[in-house]
Order: C-alpha cells, then structure tokens, then sequence
C-alpha cells in the first residue's frame, strides 16, 4: 500500500489500496444511504428497512469498485483525473446493473424502476465521495508542505553548526583527512536538510543521512556516543518520508546522550515485518527526567507527517521506561520500483 501524499501539480485519485481512503468512502456512502432512506421513510419504524435496503443495493456495489480501483490503481494514474472518474462511473454503474441483476433473480421481480434508483444512488455516491476525498487532498496538501518545512526548521540548530565547524577546526593540524572528511559529511548533511527533497525516499538514504550526522557528533562527544546498528533485515529499497530517522537520531544525542556524563549507547534498528516496516530507536535519560519540550515537538512533527502520508495505516510509539526512551514506527512497506 502506498503513501497517500496528495501534494503535486495536477490533480490525482487517491489511493483506494489505503486503509484511510477505505474506511473514509464506506462511512461517507453509507451516510448517504441512510440520508437517502430517512427521506423516503414514513417514520422511525420505516427508517430501518429503508436503510437496510439500501445498504444492500450499494455496498456490494461499493466494495467491488473499491477492490478494481485499487487493483487498476497505476492504469488510472495514466489515464488522468478526468478519464478516470468517467471510467470508475462507467464501471460502478456497470457493477450496479450486474447487481440488480443478481437481486432481480434471487427474487424472481423485475426490478426497472429499483435499477434507475439504484444506479443513480451508485453515481450520486461515487461523485460525492471523489469530491470529499479529492477537497481532501487539496486541504491537505499545505499541511504537507507546513510539516516539511517545520521539519527542515527544527533541523538547523544553530549550537550543532557552531559546535561541528569548532570540532573539525580543532583536527586540522593534527588529523587534517578526518577534518576535511567532517565538513564534507556537514556540507552534505546542510545540502539534504535544505533541499526540496521528494516525499519519499529509500530506508538506506534516510539511514546514510543518519550516520553522517552521527558521524560529526561523533567528533564532539567522543567515546560517549556509542551507537549499535541492527540492520540485517532492513528493506534498503523502502519509501519512508523523508528526514523521519535523522530527527530521531539527533534528538536521542540532543536529549539522551549529551545529558549524560558518561554518555551512553544509542540502538536504531530497521527491518522488515510482513508488509510493513519497522523502525526501532533506543537511548539513555537522565533517571528521573521527563522527555524534553523539544523533543515532543519533533516527535509530534513526525507523527503528523506520518498520518499526512499514510493516514490509519502507519504508527508511532513512544515509551519511558527503565532510564530509557524508546521509538517505534511502523508504516506500509513500498518498494522503490
């Protein structure tokens, strides 16, 4: 199942394989259904049968135009939006024919008349629920670009520039290659956190961005920063949001580590659970101590930016515990071809 990241310069169908986009059509056709029968219906005691009927005119209708929508996700991506609402039309009404069909022959009656009110019922539902989801993505898609750039924003810290350029200032007479290597990892570090990056990029870029940074902490903490990798099952081809390991791993050094007089280890373990991925970061606190504002502030970014993408499918999971923090995350696992 893929993000359902709306943002772009032309309009798209959501992704109908997305659990979100699911539950959101089924719940608002069926509040159609049920306006539609409270209409019609001569009192409470009419209400239910109504509802009930129409329920069974339009969900197996519904669920069937769902399940080819998303099977048929990357044809209607080629055909444009346009095309492709005419032609989910053109096949929920002819799933509806089928349908009446079907429910003509359990109940040996002609049913004309429950046919025109039932495709018209499946073209009202299927309109209005595009429209819903494609008003939407269209609110949506600032909210994308907000949480980006409050990402990048949190990212620049001015004591970790001040602090890495003194660092590798202090090797240049004594061990000039690792200087030289620490302001090249800093450059390359600056150039992807200011950059305007795609959505979604690769669990092994987001892992690499993670070790540059760690790498020029490193210079600053010494010894005190111990990192342990668990990588053997890390799907390298992932899609993950990008910057969403990096502000973990340096709020862990910001909150966790530097606190610490003797500093402490840092765990990051990426793997592959089924259809999902899940990532796992571990570090020391001061005994006692509360999670930093800051530090809620950067997970509360995540967060948002992980429901903007992935809607009910993804998680995130704090705990605090035992003198030390935990993160997890789990998402949908989305190859890069």
């Amino acid at each position: 199942m893929t993000s359902i990241n709306q943002t772009g310069s032309r309009i798209r169908l959501p992704n109908f394989c997305n659990l979100g986009v699911m539950l959101r059509v089924l719940v608002l056709v069926n509040l159609l259904a049920l306006a539609g029968a409270a209409v019609q219906a001569r009192g409470l005691d009419d209400l239910g049968p109504r509802f009930l009927t129409a329920v069974a005119y339009v969900e197996p209708v519904l669920v069937m135009v769902l399940a080819l929508a998303c099977a048929g996700r990357r044809v209607l991506d080629r055909l444009g939006y346009a095309a492709s609402v005419a032609l989910i039309a053109a096949v929920a009404v002819g799933l509806a024919a089928a349908w009446a069909r079907v429910l003509e022959d359990a109940f040996a009656a002609p049913l004309g008349a429950e046919f025109v009110r039932l495709a018209l019922l499946v073209l009202l539902a299927t309109g209005a629920s595009l429209a819903y989801l494609d008003l939407r993505s269209r609110a949506l898609a600032p909210a994308i670009a907000e949480a980006r750039i409050q990402a990048l924003q949190a990212r620049i810290r001015p004591h970790f520039l001040f602090n890495s350029i003194n660092a590798a200032l202090s090797l240049i007479r004594s061990e000039p290659k690792r200087a030289e290597r620490a302001l090249e990892d800093l450059a390359d570090l600056f150039r992807v956190l200011m950059a305007d990056e795609r959505a979604l990029q690769p669990m092994a870029r987001e892992i690499d961005i993670a070790r540059q940074y760690l790498a020029i902490e490193q210079l600053r903490l010494g010894d005190r920063l111990r990192v342990a990798w668990k990588l053997e099952d890390m799907p390298a081809d992932a899609l993950v949001p990008a910057l969403i390991v990096q502000p973990l791993v340096e709020n862990a050094v910001y909150h966790g580590i530097e606190p610490l007089e003797g500093g402490g280890e840092m765990q990051i373990e990426a793997r592959r659970d089924g259809d999902q991925v899940a990532i796992r970061l571990a570090n020391p606190v001061k005994a006692g101590g509360e999670p930093h504002a800051g530090n809620r502030m950067a997970l509360a970014n995540i967060r948002e930016r992980l429901q903007l993408h992935y809607d009910a499918e993804a998680s995130m999971r704090t705990r605090h515990e035992g003198g030390r923090f935990e993160v997890h995350i789990r998402l949908p696992y989305v190859p890069a071809s």
